[in-house]
């Protein structure tokens, strides 16, 4: 499978989400969407992400966007992760993997000097066409969100 690029279309999926909901970016359409993968629901690094998307949240819903966070943790983890961290965002759980597979985020990782296989912290902005506007791999969290949302906003024009 080759690497998505900028103005492909983004692979469509349906996942179980956080509250018992489903994901469906097909019934997205029309919408930007912001889906962003993440390792692990309540690490360091990914609780800071969520947060601050959460922390931003009201700036995307004027801009039009709905921000998805994926990872291969199960519902019941993300119900958990939300109500400790009061999160805003929708999750949505890949625990077969098949969606972080599809937008080519399941990767080799190293560290302390061993190998093991896991989801490289990416984002996507995909547009009201279902194309991808956006692609943000080796995410560091650090500012990230301010700038997925000046993307968004330089979509809406």
């Amino acid at each position: 499978m080759s690497e998505l690029k900028t103005g492909d279309l983004a692979p469509t999926f349906k996942l179980p989400a956080d509250g018992g909901g489903e994901i469906d970016l097909a019934a997205l359409r029309g919408k930007t969407v912001v889906l962003y993968f993440y390792p692990k629901d309540d690490t360091p690094g990914c609780t800071t992400q969520a947060i601050d998307f959460t922390q931003a949240r009201a700036d995307f819903d004027r801009a039009g966007a709905t921000v998805v966070g994926v990872s291969r943790d199960s519902v019941k983890k993300h119900d958990r992760f939300k109500a400790k961290h009061d999160l805003a965002v929708q999750l949505g759980a890949d625990e077969d993997g098949t969606v972080c597979e599809a937008y080519d985020v399941w990767v080799l990782k190293k560290m302390y000097g061993r190998e093991y296989m896991g989801i490289e912290r990416s984002t996507f902005v995909i547009d009201a066409q279902g194309r991808i506007a956006n692609i943000w791999r080796k995410v560091k969290v650090k500012g990230h969100v301010d700038e997925v949302l000046d993307a968004v906003r330089a979509l809406k024009g």
